[in-house]
């Protein structure tokens, strides 16, 4: 058959539209960090915001110490971290922030994953199975 092409055919265009959405819907899961990189005892972080940003796979902070030390501070993935009660609208920068949670188990990057994030005195508990009384 001339001008007959197997892309018309509906078999062959549903299966490249389903292979295109599990391409999409697997690439966040792999973009997400999970915890294998973060120690296992919590610390406590205080500073101040320097930046938001609730972009996806994660929404993080920004935030430098007193000493000028600029921390990267992951927070849950979307959805969790608004359960938690925080969006963009809870803070800016310049707050004074405290974080408790797991830092890089490489001591040279100044990385950690927030099990909860206090602001004004409001607690947002990321993972709120996570935090461990002291």
């Amino acid at each position: 058959m001339m001008g007959s092409s197997v892309w018309k055919r509906p078999c062959y265009v549903m299966w490249l539209f389903v292979a295109g959405l599990a391409t999409m819907s697997v690439a966040p899961a792999i973009a997400h960090h999970g915890w294998s990189w973060a120690v296992d005892e919590q610390t406590t972080l205080q500073g101040t915001i320097l930046e938001i940003s609730m972009a996806p796979p994660h929404p993080s902070l920004r935030v430098v110490e007193d000493n000028g030390t600029v921390w990267q501070v992951d927070l849950a993935n979307p959805n969790q971290t608004v359960r938690s009660g925080f969006t963009a609208q809870s803070a800016k920068q310049g707050d004074a922030v405290t974080v408790l949670g797991n830092r890089h188990r490489d001591e040279t990057k100044k990385q950690m994953k927030a099990v909860r994030i206090t602001i004004g005195g409001a607690n947002y508990d990321m993972y709120p199975e996570r935090i461990r009384a002291k």
